[in-house]
């Protein structure tokens, strides 16, 4: 073991950037927050560079932090598994974790399709949180999250070293129960105005796009409802309330998940995806084998 550190100043360190601030890794290391404090002025003395920055109401990583960050946490999390390894019985494989952070604005089906080449993975342990962009950034960039799933790439930022990952794009089709979609056929696409419309909230990705197609093709909205959740917004759509759009890549399972038909394509609308992480050439395997080959 190293002399010029002590490990378990390492230890309070990355607690303390997991947590993303002192007072709440002080409760969850069941100590007082000034103890934590020192023990992290301890370790930045012993290393002789700062590792974090006051942000906010809680901290932040500097560069030479989120190089320490990356080795604490293969010291770790490999020592957090120890316990499981070594109770594995009847040639069970480990638990592979896999921490994903998932914009409220992408569509639910799609992540499936995304997350879909990792399911099949032995002894996966599959961590999903929902969140707003911007705080599901600031997560990963404290390591909380090994990639984030997003409708857009993720902004230039100073303070905030993270990097985009392109993971596929899908054509958009509107749905809608039988009666509407029958309706809206009539005389597609002018016939959507004859019907009532669901549209994702205007802080999607796709919605300018969508406003822009419905304009250009002289389509009077009668919006009944905006969601933030696309999976909430589909069960409305199932129960009548309006038609809607939807990417063309889950257009077989919206067809058997929720009763929909398809109505008619919106023509040179796309919508992206991407995969976010800390590191452009990822490392975490599971990751590596869900973004683009082209990016990993």
């Amino acid at each position: 073991m190293s002399q010029h550190f002590n490990y378990r100043h390492l230890y309070y360190f990355w607690v303390v950037a997991k947590e993303g601030g002192m007072s709440r890794a002080a409760a969850r290391l069941d100590m007082a927050v000034q103890t934590v404090s020192a023990q992290v002025r301890e370790l930045e003395r012993d290393l002789g560079v700062q590792l974090l920055r006051p942000e906010g109401r809680g901290v932040a990583l500097t560069e030479a932090g989120q190089r320490a960050m990356q080795q604490a946490d293969v010291i770790f999390e490999a020592g957090e598994a120890l316990p499981g390894l070594l109770r594995e019985r009847d040639g069970a494989g480990p638990a592979v974790r896999l921490a994903l952070g998932i914009s409220d604005t992408l569509p639910k089906l799609v992540v499936r399709h995304l997350v879909q080449p990792v399911l099949a993975t032995p002894g996966l342990r599959l961590l999903c949180h929902e969140q707003r962009f911007d705080d599901l950034l600031g997560n990963l960039a404290v390591h909380k999250l090994d990639l984030v799933l997003a409708d857009r790439p993720a902004p230039p930022h100073a303070g905030l070293k993270v990097f985009n990952h392109a993971m596929g794009s899908s054509a958009l089709a509107w749905y809608g129960t039988a009666e509407l979609a029958a309706h809206a056929k009539k005389r597609f696409p002018l016939g959507l105005a004859d019907v009532p419309m669901l549209l994702p909230a205007a802080n999607a990705a796709v919605r300018p796009h969508i406003d822009r197609w419905l304009m250009q093709h002289g389509v009077a909205a009668r919006v009944v409802g905006e969601f933030e959740d696309s999976a909430l917004l589909k069960i409305f759509a199932a129960g009548g309330l309006g038609v809607f759009p939807a990417p063309s890549l889950v257009h077989q399972q919206l067809l058997a998940q929720y009763g929909v038909r398809h109505i008619g394509a919106l023509d040179g609308v796309v919508e992206h995806f991407y995969g976010i992480s800390t590191e452009r050439r990822v490392v975490h395997p599971l990751v590596r084998r869900m973004v683009s080959p082209a990016q990993a």
